[in-house]
């Protein structure tokens, strides 16, 4: 395409020269054009992760942005629905909650963790609701949906299935490099939501990822470059 245009450019100058002067030898007007294209490079697309602790008296939230290896941590936070009596308009405010977030931040991701089942079924049934609305917010503006369990989560963050909320927030305080303890737990839950999918999908373990740790000494010895 660009040679056919420096083609025709040359024969419209050619023409135009020829119409001034009278002298239409084409060997004494020679167009020498020379592009200068420089291709352009091809940025590294980071990705943005919105993770969700769901609840109805409680929701945290936690978004970071993974570049290759290297992770961010964008914001967490929690939302309290508790405070409002109205069983429906809680569920409300999380769908308007984490839909804000997700035009707010623009992630590229939406990960929850998934209920757990307990012995009472209506705090089950409410539990469901949070989550169910938090999916379909999310859905609505067009992100695919991952649930993980909660033992999952632990597993891919602090190497142990049964860890305590206090040892997975000290994990990702080190692996996210912040100093300052959350007001509420649910948030760093939701961030190691995030954090757990980056996990399972970019293969930062590599074949250390399918072996059976131990406990949290067996998984620093495994895993030197999560901890710093």
């Amino acid at each position: 395409m660009i040679n056919i245009l420096i083609l025709l450019f040359k024969q419209v100058f050619v023409i135009f020269i020829c119409g001034i002067t009278g002298k239409c030898s084409e060997r004494h007007y020679t167009v020498n054009i020379t592009l200068n294209i420089k291709p352009k490079k091809l940025q590294k697309k980071s990705t943005i992760i919105l993770g969700i602790d769901p609840g109805t008296v409680v929701m945290g939230y936690g978004l970071i942005e993974v570049s290759g290896s290297s992770m961010r941590l964008i914001d967490m936070g929690v939302l309290k629905p508790g405070k409002i009596d109205d069983t429906y308009k809680k569920l409300q405010l999380i769908y308007n909650t984490v839909s804000g977030l997700v035009i707010k931040h623009k992630p590229d991701v939406f990960a929850i963790e998934a209920p757990f089942f307990g012995k009472n079924v209506q705090s089950m049934l409410k539990l469901g609701r949070a989550q169910g609305v938090a999916i379909a917010a999310a859905m609505r503006h067009g992100l695919e949906v991952t649930e993980y369990s909660p033992k999952k989560i632990k597993q891919s963050i602090t190497g142990n299935g049964n860890a305590n909320k206090e040892q997975v927030l000290q994990m990702l305080k080190r692996l996210l490099e912040f100093s300052d303890d959350p007001q509420y737990l649910d948030a760093s839950d939701a961030l190691a939501v995030a954090v757990c999918h980056h996990f399972q999908f970019n293969a930062i373990l590599g074949p250390a990822s399918s072996k059976k740790l131990k406990g949290w000494d067996d998984f620093i010895k495994n895993n030197p470059g999560r901890v710093k």
